[in-house]
Order: C-alpha cells, then structure tokens, then sequence
C-alpha cells in the first residue's frame, strides 16, 4: 500500500507550501544519491519524497489529495505510452525527471539539472505545438501522428558531441567531479559555495575532439514524427505532456518534453459546452402547428427526432447519451435540439389571403402558459 504523502515528508495535514518545501528539502539531502552511493532503500526514500513533494506543492492535486487521497491524483497507476498526461510523472518518475523537474530545490550542494552517473547533465528544451481534432474524435478518441521540427541527437557521434574514434579525458578543472568549490571570506566569516565547472559545464569531462557536423555540441536540427494517443473526452486548450520528445539536450543530455495543446474544429452544425452538444433547427409554421419529424446531425450519423403538435420557438429537445465522453470517466452528456419557429418573410396573394383569413380565429391567438418557463429559465437548467 503507497505511504500517505504527508507521511512520507513528516509534516501534519494544513502544512504550509513553505513548510512542505522545506520538509522536502530535507528529506532530498538525507536520501540524495550522492550521500547514499548504491544505497537502493535510500533511492527509494529518495523518489517517495519526491513523489509527496510533486503532489503536495500543486495547489489543484493537493486538493484532490486531500479529499479523495492516492485515487485523486492517479498515483496507482503510469500513463500509456510514455505521455506524461494531465497529472505529470505521478507513480512512474525516475531519477532524471526527480532532477530535472526539482533540481533547484537542492541549491548549490548538489546543482541543478538533470542527473545521471551521479554528475548534473544538461536539459534539452521542452516545445510546445498544436494539434487540431474534430469533434467526432474528441468523442472516440485518436491516435495522430505529427511532425516536429526539432533539435535532434547528432547522428555521426550518436549525441556525444565527440569525433569518431575520440574519445573524453576528465576536466582539469574539476577533476571530473562536475563541480567547482569557492570560499569567499565576508565580514560574517567564510561562505563555501559549490558550483557546476565553468569547463566543463558540469559533466566533469571534456572532449578530445569535436565532432565536425554538430560543432561537438551532439545535437542537430531535424525533425521527427511522433505518436500521440489523444484520450476521448478532451477539451480545447487542454495540454498533454509527452516526456522526452523535446529538444535533445547538448552533450548526450536529458530531452525535454513535447506539450501538445489541443485545439477543436469548429464544427458546422454542432456546438460544444462541456460534454453537451447543441445544435438550432428552424420549423415553419404549419409543422410547428401540425407537429413532425426533423432530421438532426449527431456524432454517428443523423437521426430522426419527433416534434409535438403546437411547439413553440424556444423549446429545448434532448437527445440523451449522444453527446461528448467525461475526460477519464464514464457516461455521456447529450445533444440539446433549440427549435426556432420561421415566420415566412415573402408571402404570395394566396398565402395572404389565407393568413388572413385565420389570424381572427380563436386558435392563432397567442396563448403563452404562464405556468412555463421563459427561454432563458430553460437555458438555465441546462448549462449550470
């Protein structure tokens, strides 16, 4: 069974985001793998705390923390395909997105960055591009192949930055630790300060030589084509985080991320609010009068809809289950039909002379309930 997150960090629930960071920080320093060198019951400790710390410090998760415990911030189970989701690395991180996302956290004791052979790594760049779906595959979900332009691993020294059959020497300066240690004296004292090589930009080696086609930089411009699986239920302007499918990091780094923002069609006949769907359709008088059949696009096709005898303009019709999919939940919303009554603009003597002849009977005159509810009440119960 997971550990309660604030557990993990031994702080009481209502701590502060100042204490939560701090207990953090604490428990870094005491399990950092630099402090515990092949220490595996360490390592865990280590990724526990980060794991509290990811949820515990996001206003939004720690509230759906807080009410629904590990089922509110999907912590039980990874994300398909490597996507980072809606939730960020939760229950699947690792020990270079622990260093990449919470670097900073650690100060100079240990850099920033990323991490990997116990030495910080450089970060490639996350990008961000658009992707466009129609309203049909928000409804069933796709999988969409997209094209990025990118920064892209040197293929002639696999992303090393190193000439063939070259190969790195440790820095002179650092001595291949990756960092460099000041002591400044001040008026208070001594203050040691520890700091990523100047050099060697904090990888503690240095190139003999540098591959010709990336100026030993081990990263090219390229591009790539990527899949993505787009869950069914999404909404425009949400963001789907795609790990490692960024921009290739210098020097055989850690990539950064891909974050795709959706962007939904608009479509012709049907509206989006939430998982409803609503569309207009206009009836002239006779079939308004004399009730029919009307005929209404939905995300599987058209479908017949009965109108009553004596509708008026404004009357909502529902199409149950035929609207959008809860992003990660079950059921459907519904298809909202708005009927509006056309009254003819362009009448010929005949058609006049026929309305004229039934504007004075009793049943044309206006009627209203006044026990029904306006136009704007029924919008209401609707959409809130």
């Amino acid at each position: 069974m997971k550990k309660d997150f604030y557990e993990v960090l031994g702080l009481a629930r209502g701590a502060s985001a100042e204490e939560i960071k701090k207990a953090y920080r604490q428990k870094a320093l005491q399990y950092h793998p630099d402090r515990n060198p092949g220490n595996k019951e360490a390592e865990e400790r280590f990724k526990e705390a980060a794991e509290a710390y990811e949820v515990l410090s996001d206003a939004d998760k720690k509230s759906r923390y807080d009410r629904m415990g590990h089922a509110g911030v999907g912590t039980s189970a990874a994300s398909d395909g490597g996507m980072g989701g809606f939730s960020g690395f939760s229950g699947n991180m690792n020990m270079e997105d622990i260093f990449s996302r919470f670097g900073d956290i650690f100060g100079a004791e240990f850099g920033g960055g990323g991490f990997q052979g116990g030495r910080q790594v450089r970060r490639g760049t996350n990008l961000r591009v658009k992707l466009k779906i129609t309203l049909q595959e928000v409804a069933n979900g796709v999988e969409k192949k997209i094209k990025v332009n990118k920064q892209i691993p040197c293929k002639e020294c696999k992303g090393t930055g190193g000439a063939k059959g070259t190969g790195f020497h440790s820095c002179n300066t650092c001595h291949g630790s990756g960092y460099v240690t000041r002591v400044q004296r001040t008026f208070i004292g001594q203050i040691q300060t520890t700091n990523p090589c100047p050099a060697c930009g904090g990888e503690g080696k240095v190139i003999t030589e540098k591959c010709k086609p990336c100026h030993g930089h081990g990263i090219v411009n390229g591009e790539d084509i990527i899949s993505v699986r787009i869950p069914p239920g999404v909404e425009d302007g949400m963001q789907l985080s795609l790990q490692g499918q960024g921009n290739a990091a210098p020097n055989d780094g850690i990539p950064g991320d891909l974050i795709i923002l959706i962007e939904t069609i608009e479509d012709e006949q049907l509206k989006r609010h939430g998982k409803d769907l609503y569309c207009e359709h206009y009836l002239n008088i006779a079939d308004a009068a004399l009730g029919c059949s009307i005929e209404v696009t939905t995300l599987d096709g058209n479908a017949r809809v009965k109108v009553d005898a004596g509708t008026q303009s404004g009357k909502v019709l529902r199409l149950k289950g035929k609207g959008l999919p809860a992003l990660n939940s079950y059921g459907k919303g519904d298809i909202l039909i708005y009927l509006n009554v056309w009254t003819p603009q362009n009448l010929t003597s005949e058609e006049k002379k026929i309305l004229e002849s039934l504007k004075k009977s009793e049943n044309f005159m206006p009627h209203p309930d006044k026990k029904g509810k306006s136009f704007r009440d029924r919008l209401g119960e609707f959409f809130n």
